[in-house]
């Protein structure tokens, strides 16, 4: 998808916002997505066919957003694929994709106006005694950076940033010692094996919370809550500025659902790390 592609993929994306979708529905916003510039003067059989998905299943897909029905969602496509004239035009590469991640942010700000889901998904992590925190390839290091900040609230923060046939035994490990819910972080381009583990933990019977590029993600299937914040493209390789920010906030929430436990621990910790000279002065 070229630079124009992804802005009106963009725009195409905020559609499905706060929507929840079946299976078959995020197949369909997905292709939308992908074909940004050209689903818009599709028919619904022919996107239908885009999508590996029957004709009806388009309309009510359409209908689930508000619509009468795909001819009122196509017209909506066609008015977000018009020309985006702006500054954004004057800038070079490096400025548009630091210039399109705060646009991101902002979404991200939007969204946030609601709490409700950021509120959930703490409530079920901060109780859960280990939580484990799921990060395969490019989220592993997103994981690790959640896990060090965790771990000075929490008792037992487990980072799983590593796959192989190991990944489900530690995770059955942390199941038998009463974890009840699980943080996942499934980035594009969507590791097999972080959407299995996904599908492992919802059988083993976690409550599973994701943080992912958007509310059609192929992880948010196998997910209780979802928690997306979009993902930037615009440079070689993506930058994850919007999940990092997502990560931050529901670290908050969950230090907020159970306050004084985290104040003591935090205070533990600066009693140690004074002790020990930890950092510099």
């Amino acid at each position: 998808m070229n630079e124009g592609g992804v802005k009106v993929g963009e725009r195409v994306l905020d559609l499905f916002a706060g929507v929840r979708l079946t299976p078959t529905q995020r197949r369909i916003a997905h292709c939308l997505v992908e074909h940004a510039g050209k689903a818009a003067y599709l028919s619904a059989a022919e996107v239908a066919d885009l999508a590996g998905v029957s004709q009806p299943s388009v309309t009510r897909f359409a209908i689930a957003l508000g619509y009468e029905g795909y001819p009122a969602l196509r017209r909506v496509l066609r008015e977000l694929g018009g020309g985006d004239a702006g500054p954004g035009a004057e800038q070079n590469a490096m400025q548009a994709a630091v210039a399109a991640e705060a646009e991101h942010l902002g979404r991200l700000r939007d969204q946030l106006e609601r709490l409700d889901d950021v509120r959930r998904a703490a409530d079920l992590l901060i109780s859960s005694r280990p939580l484990p925190v799921l990060g395969l390839r490019s989220a592993g290091p997103l994981a690790g950076y959640f896990g060090y900040f965790a771990g000075k609230v929490h008792p037992d923060v487990r980072v799983l940033d590593s796959g192989g046939t190991s990944l489900l035994d530690r995770l059955d490990q942390a199941r038998t010692a009463g974890a009840g819910a699980m943080l996942a972080l499934v980035l594009p381009r969507y590791p097999r094996e972080s959407l299995d583990a996904l599908r492992e933990a919802r059988a083993m019977g976690y409550a599973v919370v994701a943080i992912t590029d958007s509310a059609v993600s192929p992880a948010a299937e196998h997910c209780d809550v979802v928690l997306p914040a979009a993902v930037g493209t615009r440079l070689v390789f993506d930058l994850h500025t919007g999940p990092m920010a997502m990560a931050m906030v529901l670290l908050q929430a969950m230090c907020d659902a159970d306050p004084e436990p985290v104040q003591q621990k935090l205070e533990a910790f600066e009693a140690t790390a004074a002790r020990r000279n930890i950092f510099q002065a």
